[in-house]
Protein backbone atom coordinates (compact mmCIF):
# COMPACT_ATOMS: atom_id res chain seq x y z
CA UNK A 1 0.00 0.00 0.00
CA UNK A 2 1.42 3.58 -1.10
CA UNK A 3 1.81 5.97 1.56
CA UNK A 4 0.83 9.92 1.07
CA UNK A 5 2.66 12.60 3.55
CA UNK A 6 1.54 15.65 3.20
CA UNK A 7 3.87 18.56 4.26
CA UNK A 8 2.19 21.45 5.79
CA UNK A 9 4.90 24.65 6.46
CA UNK A 10 3.94 27.37 7.78
CA UNK A 11 1.31 25.72 9.89
CA UNK A 12 -2.40 25.86 8.27
CA UNK A 13 -4.95 24.67 9.91
CA UNK A 14 -7.03 24.54 6.66
CA UNK A 15 -4.59 22.63 5.25
CA UNK A 16 -4.77 20.18 7.86
CA UNK A 17 -8.21 19.36 7.86
CA UNK A 18 -8.28 18.59 4.14
CA UNK A 19 -5.05 16.48 4.85
CA UNK A 20 -7.15 14.82 7.33
CA UNK A 21 -10.10 14.04 5.45
CA UNK A 22 -8.32 13.53 2.06
CA UNK A 23 -7.02 10.13 3.97
CA UNK A 24 -3.36 11.50 4.35
CA UNK A 25 -1.39 8.84 5.63
CA UNK A 26 0.63 11.17 7.85
CA UNK A 27 1.48 15.44 8.21
CA UNK A 28 4.61 16.93 8.31
CA UNK A 29 4.71 20.01 10.42
CA UNK A 30 6.74 22.93 12.22
CA UNK A 31 7.84 22.19 15.48
CA UNK A 32 5.24 22.79 18.14
CA UNK A 33 2.18 22.01 16.24
CA UNK A 34 1.69 17.76 16.86
CA UNK A 35 -0.56 18.07 19.32
CA UNK A 36 -2.82 20.90 17.55
CA UNK A 37 -2.60 18.65 14.69
CA UNK A 38 -3.99 15.66 16.84
CA UNK A 39 -7.01 17.66 18.28
CA UNK A 40 -8.24 18.05 14.66
CA UNK A 41 -7.89 13.51 13.64
CA UNK A 42 -5.98 11.24 14.94
CA UNK A 43 -2.92 10.88 12.46
CA UNK A 44 0.66 10.29 12.83
CA UNK A 45 2.63 13.45 12.74
CA UNK A 46 6.72 14.41 12.10
CA UNK A 47 8.49 16.96 13.85
CA UNK A 48 10.47 17.70 16.78
CA UNK A 49 7.20 16.81 19.27
CA UNK A 50 6.05 14.28 16.94
CA UNK A 51 5.87 10.84 16.69
CA UNK A 52 8.44 10.77 14.15
CA UNK A 53 11.06 13.18 14.81
CA UNK A 54 13.82 14.75 12.15
CA UNK A 55 17.14 13.63 12.78
CA UNK A 56 16.17 10.75 15.03
CA UNK A 57 13.69 8.83 12.66
CA UNK A 58 14.09 10.81 9.16
CA UNK A 59 16.70 11.96 6.99
CA UNK A 60 16.17 14.62 4.14
CA UNK A 61 18.21 14.26 1.39
CA UNK A 62 18.91 17.06 -1.33
CA UNK A 63 20.34 14.04 -4.02
CA UNK A 64 22.62 16.60 -6.81
CA UNK A 65 24.45 13.08 -7.68
CA UNK A 66 25.46 9.65 -8.85
CA UNK A 67 27.39 9.16 -5.53
CA UNK A 68 25.16 10.04 -2.85
CA UNK A 69 22.67 6.66 -4.28
CA UNK A 70 25.13 3.85 -1.77
CA UNK A 71 24.49 6.27 1.98
CA UNK A 72 20.69 6.91 0.73
CA UNK A 73 20.39 3.00 0.06
CA UNK A 74 22.09 2.13 3.72
CA UNK A 75 20.27 5.05 5.27
CA UNK A 76 16.51 3.57 4.07
CA UNK A 77 17.03 0.41 5.93
CA UNK A 78 17.56 2.19 8.96
CA UNK A 79 15.26 5.44 8.72
CA UNK A 80 12.69 7.34 6.84
CA UNK A 81 14.36 9.02 4.05
CA UNK A 82 13.12 11.73 2.23
CA UNK A 83 14.05 12.81 -0.85
CA UNK A 84 14.57 16.06 -2.87
CA UNK A 85 15.70 16.50 -6.62
CA UNK A 86 17.17 19.35 -7.40
CA UNK A 87 16.49 19.09 -11.08
CA UNK A 88 13.20 17.07 -10.97
CA UNK A 89 14.03 14.07 -12.91
CA UNK A 90 12.81 10.18 -12.36
CA UNK A 91 16.76 8.93 -13.02
CA UNK A 92 17.69 8.71 -9.03
CA UNK A 93 14.61 7.36 -8.16
CA UNK A 94 14.77 4.99 -10.76
CA UNK A 95 18.11 3.80 -9.72
CA UNK A 96 17.40 3.89 -6.16
CA UNK A 97 14.08 1.54 -6.60
CA UNK A 98 16.06 -0.60 -8.85
CA UNK A 99 18.69 -1.29 -5.96
CA UNK A 100 15.58 -1.98 -3.64
CA UNK A 101 15.88 1.28 -1.51
CA UNK A 102 12.50 2.45 0.45
CA UNK A 103 12.39 6.37 0.15
CA UNK A 104 10.30 9.17 0.21
CA UNK A 105 9.86 11.13 -2.71
CA UNK A 106 8.85 15.12 -2.12
CA UNK A 107 6.88 16.13 -4.87
CA UNK A 108 5.42 19.50 -5.17
CA UNK A 109 2.11 18.86 -7.92
CA UNK A 110 0.17 16.42 -8.44
CA UNK A 111 2.27 15.28 -11.89
CA UNK A 112 5.28 14.57 -9.60
CA UNK A 113 3.66 12.51 -7.62
CA UNK A 114 1.96 10.34 -10.51
CA UNK A 115 5.53 9.80 -12.18
CA UNK A 116 6.63 9.16 -8.52
CA UNK A 117 4.16 6.54 -7.93
CA UNK A 118 4.89 4.97 -11.24
CA UNK A 119 8.91 4.50 -11.61
CA UNK A 120 9.83 1.27 -13.09
CA UNK A 121 6.16 0.22 -12.76
CA UNK A 122 5.92 -0.79 -9.29
CA UNK A 123 7.01 3.15 -8.29
CA UNK A 124 7.84 4.38 -4.85
CA UNK A 125 5.85 3.33 -1.97
CA UNK A 126 5.57 6.80 -0.46
CA UNK A 127 5.65 10.57 -1.45
CA UNK A 128 6.16 13.93 1.00
CA UNK A 129 3.10 16.01 -0.90
CA UNK A 130 4.16 19.94 -0.22
CA UNK A 131 1.56 22.66 -1.08
CA UNK A 132 0.18 25.71 0.25
CA UNK A 133 -3.23 25.21 -1.56
CA UNK A 134 -6.24 23.06 -0.18
CA UNK A 135 -7.56 23.06 -3.23
CA UNK A 136 -4.59 21.29 -5.29
CA UNK A 137 -4.18 19.40 -2.07
CA UNK A 138 -8.07 17.83 -1.76
CA UNK A 139 -7.91 17.00 -5.51
CA UNK A 140 -4.25 14.99 -5.42
CA UNK A 141 -5.85 13.35 -2.07
CA UNK A 142 -8.84 12.01 -3.87
CA UNK A 143 -6.93 11.51 -7.87
CA UNK A 144 -3.84 9.41 -5.76
CA UNK A 145 -6.06 7.47 -3.00
CA UNK A 146 -8.57 6.61 -5.98
CA UNK A 147 -5.75 5.05 -7.69
CA UNK A 148 -5.08 2.71 -5.33
CA UNK A 149 -8.93 1.92 -4.10
CA UNK A 150 -10.32 -1.08 -4.52
CA UNK A 151 -14.28 -0.45 -4.61
CA UNK A 152 -17.00 -3.29 -3.88
CA UNK A 153 -17.88 -4.84 -7.48
CA UNK A 154 -21.12 -6.93 -7.75
CA UNK A 155 -22.47 -9.40 -10.15
CA UNK A 156 -24.85 -8.41 -12.51
CA UNK A 157 -27.49 -11.39 -14.26
CA UNK A 158 -28.06 -11.06 -17.70
CA UNK A 159 -31.84 -10.01 -19.04
CA UNK A 160 -31.35 -9.35 -22.71
CA UNK A 161 -29.29 -8.89 -25.22
CA UNK A 162 -30.89 -6.82 -27.94
CA UNK A 163 -29.34 -5.96 -31.40
CA UNK A 164 -30.69 -1.79 -31.55
CA UNK A 165 -29.58 -0.78 -34.57
CA UNK A 166 -26.85 1.66 -35.95
CA UNK A 167 -24.78 4.22 -33.41
CA UNK A 168 -21.55 5.73 -32.48
CA UNK A 169 -19.49 3.97 -30.18
CA UNK A 170 -15.92 5.35 -28.52
CA UNK A 171 -12.91 2.95 -28.65
CA UNK A 172 -10.90 4.24 -25.60
CA UNK A 173 -6.60 3.68 -26.06
CA UNK A 174 -4.82 4.35 -23.58
CA UNK A 175 -1.59 4.38 -22.78
CA UNK A 176 -1.52 1.49 -20.26
CA UNK A 177 -1.18 -2.49 -21.72
CA UNK A 178 -3.96 -4.15 -19.48
CA UNK A 179 -4.20 -7.64 -18.55
CA UNK A 180 -6.63 -10.26 -18.29
CA UNK A 181 -9.45 -9.59 -15.99
CA UNK A 182 -8.88 -5.57 -16.51
CA UNK A 183 -11.00 -2.78 -18.08
CA UNK A 184 -13.50 0.41 -17.53
CA UNK A 185 -16.24 0.58 -15.91
CA UNK A 186 -19.10 1.60 -18.19
CA UNK A 187 -23.08 1.72 -18.47
CA UNK A 188 -25.72 3.95 -19.33
CA UNK A 189 -26.32 4.66 -15.69
CA UNK A 190 -23.16 6.48 -13.94
CA UNK A 191 -24.37 4.40 -11.03
CA UNK A 192 -24.71 0.97 -13.09
CA UNK A 193 -21.51 0.22 -14.91
CA UNK A 194 -20.56 -2.40 -16.18
CA UNK A 195 -16.88 -4.01 -16.45
CA UNK A 196 -16.14 -4.04 -20.16
CA UNK A 197 -12.95 -5.94 -21.05
CA UNK A 198 -9.55 -4.58 -22.33
CA UNK A 199 -8.95 -6.19 -25.77
CA UNK A 200 -5.96 -8.72 -24.66
CA UNK A 201 -7.94 -11.86 -26.22
CA UNK A 202 -6.51 -13.03 -29.99
CA UNK A 203 -9.27 -14.07 -32.56
CA UNK A 204 -8.23 -15.00 -36.05
CA UNK A 205 -9.38 -11.64 -37.58
CA UNK A 206 -7.75 -9.25 -34.79
CA UNK A 207 -4.66 -8.99 -33.07
CA UNK A 208 -4.96 -8.50 -29.39
CA UNK A 209 -4.93 -4.78 -28.78
CA UNK A 210 -4.21 -4.47 -24.64
CA UNK A 211 -4.20 -0.98 -24.22
CA UNK A 212 -8.15 -0.49 -26.07
CA UNK A 213 -10.99 -1.00 -24.13
CA UNK A 214 -13.63 -0.80 -27.00
CA UNK A 215 -16.15 0.88 -24.47
CA UNK A 216 -19.65 1.55 -25.55
CA UNK A 217 -21.84 4.16 -27.15
CA UNK A 218 -21.02 8.12 -26.89
CA UNK A 219 -23.41 8.72 -24.03
CA UNK A 220 -22.42 6.38 -21.98
CA UNK A 221 -20.71 7.00 -18.19
CA UNK A 222 -17.74 5.43 -16.93
CA UNK A 223 -14.89 6.08 -13.76
CA UNK A 224 -12.44 8.17 -13.72
CA UNK A 225 -10.11 9.93 -10.82
CA UNK A 226 -11.23 12.28 -8.05
CA UNK A 227 -14.34 10.11 -7.63
CA UNK A 228 -16.05 11.37 -10.99
CA UNK A 229 -18.13 10.11 -13.67
CA UNK A 230 -17.79 11.45 -17.41
CA UNK A 231 -19.67 10.67 -20.57
CA UNK A 232 -17.09 8.52 -23.11
CA UNK A 233 -17.68 10.90 -25.82
CA UNK A 234 -15.98 14.03 -23.30
CA UNK A 235 -12.82 11.94 -23.18
CA UNK A 236 -9.88 13.19 -25.02
CA UNK A 237 -5.83 13.00 -25.21
CA UNK A 238 -4.22 13.52 -21.93
CA UNK A 239 -6.90 12.93 -19.74
CA UNK A 240 -7.34 10.16 -16.69
CA UNK A 241 -9.27 7.15 -16.63
CA UNK A 242 -9.67 4.78 -13.96
CA UNK A 243 -9.17 0.71 -15.04
CA UNK A 244 -10.72 -1.72 -12.49
CA UNK A 245 -9.58 -5.23 -12.45
CA UNK A 246 -12.15 -8.20 -11.81
CA UNK A 247 -11.79 -7.52 -8.14
CA UNK A 248 -12.58 -4.16 -8.24
CA UNK A 249 -9.09 -2.86 -7.63
CA UNK A 250 -8.64 0.42 -9.75
CA UNK A 251 -5.42 1.99 -10.91
CA UNK A 252 -5.29 4.96 -13.48
CA UNK A 253 -4.49 5.18 -17.10
CA UNK A 254 -4.07 7.59 -19.49
CA UNK A 255 -6.24 8.26 -22.60
CA UNK A 256 -3.76 7.98 -25.77
CA UNK A 257 -6.74 8.67 -28.31
CA UNK A 258 -10.20 8.20 -28.76
CA UNK A 259 -11.65 7.05 -31.74
CA UNK A 260 -15.80 7.20 -32.70
CA UNK A 261 -17.21 5.51 -35.66
CA UNK A 262 -20.34 4.50 -36.44
CA UNK A 263 -21.16 0.90 -35.57
CA UNK A 264 -24.38 -2.08 -35.53
CA UNK A 265 -24.83 -1.70 -31.73
CA UNK A 266 -26.36 -3.60 -28.52
CA UNK A 267 -28.68 -3.37 -25.96
CA UNK A 268 -27.82 -5.44 -22.69
CA UNK A 269 -30.17 -5.21 -19.82
CA UNK A 270 -29.30 -7.02 -16.66
CA UNK A 271 -30.33 -7.27 -13.21
CA UNK A 272 -28.54 -6.40 -10.09
CA UNK A 273 -30.38 -7.38 -6.43
CA UNK A 274 -33.97 -6.61 -8.62
CA UNK A 275 -32.46 -3.40 -9.95
CA UNK A 276 -32.52 -3.08 -13.93
CA UNK A 277 -29.17 -1.46 -15.34
CA UNK A 278 -28.15 -1.40 -19.08
CA UNK A 279 -25.80 -0.85 -21.05
CA UNK A 280 -25.14 0.07 -25.10
CA UNK A 281 -21.39 -1.64 -26.51
CA UNK A 282 -20.94 -2.30 -30.38
CA UNK A 283 -22.35 -5.52 -31.99
CA UNK A 284 -19.46 -7.18 -32.40
CA UNK A 285 -17.60 -10.61 -31.27
CA UNK A 286 -14.30 -8.62 -30.12
CA UNK A 287 -16.57 -6.87 -27.74
CA UNK A 288 -15.97 -8.17 -24.16
CA UNK A 289 -17.88 -8.13 -20.69
CA UNK A 290 -16.36 -10.06 -17.94
CA UNK A 291 -17.02 -12.97 -16.01
CA UNK A 292 -16.67 -13.43 -12.05
CA UNK A 293 -13.40 -14.90 -12.64
CA UNK A 294 -11.98 -12.03 -14.57
CA UNK A 295 -12.91 -13.90 -18.00
CA UNK A 296 -13.56 -12.41 -21.31
CA UNK A 297 -17.38 -13.00 -22.30
CA UNK A 298 -18.24 -11.83 -25.88
CA UNK A 299 -21.07 -10.14 -26.15
CA UNK A 300 -22.61 -11.48 -28.83
CA UNK A 301 -22.68 -15.15 -27.01
CA UNK A 302 -24.16 -13.79 -24.08
CA UNK A 303 -27.16 -15.27 -23.17
CA UNK A 304 -29.98 -14.86 -20.06
CA UNK A 305 -28.82 -15.93 -16.49
CA UNK A 306 -25.01 -15.25 -17.53
CA UNK A 307 -23.12 -13.35 -14.86
CA UNK A 308 -20.91 -10.76 -15.57
CA UNK A 309 -18.97 -8.12 -13.15
CA UNK A 310 -20.42 -4.84 -12.79
CA UNK A 311 -20.52 -1.88 -10.13
CA UNK A 312 -23.54 -0.08 -8.74
CA UNK A 313 -24.54 2.72 -6.22
CA UNK A 314 -27.26 4.74 -4.51
CA UNK A 315 -26.18 8.26 -5.38
CA UNK A 316 -27.17 10.12 -8.02
CA UNK A 317 -24.90 11.96 -10.07
CA UNK A 318 -24.79 16.25 -11.13
CA UNK A 319 -21.97 17.26 -14.09
CA UNK A 320 -20.08 13.73 -12.93
CA UNK A 321 -20.06 14.81 -9.21
CA UNK A 322 -22.20 12.30 -6.31
CA UNK A 323 -25.27 13.92 -4.93
CA UNK A 324 -27.72 12.84 -2.53
CA UNK A 325 -30.53 13.32 -5.04
CA UNK A 326 -33.24 10.95 -6.32
CA UNK A 327 -32.47 10.43 -10.11
CA UNK A 328 -34.66 8.11 -12.86
CA UNK A 329 -32.33 7.19 -15.60
CA UNK A 330 -33.95 4.44 -17.57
Amino acid sequence: MKKIWVKIDPWDKELVTTALEGGADGIMVPDGYSASVKELGKITTICDDGDIVPGRDMETFQITHGDQEETILRLSKEKMVVLECTDWTIIPLENLIAKGADVVAKVNNLDEAVVAFGILEKGVKQILFHTDDPVVLKKALAILKEGEEKVPLTLATIIEVLPVGMGDRVCVDTCTAMEKGQGMLVGNSSGSLFLVHAETVSNPYVAPRPFRINAGAVHAYTRVPGNRTRYLSELEAGDSVLIYDHKGKASIAIVGRLKIEKRPMMLIRADIDGKEVSTIVQNAETIRLTSPEGDPLSVVNLKKGDKVVAYTESCGRHFGHQIEETITEK
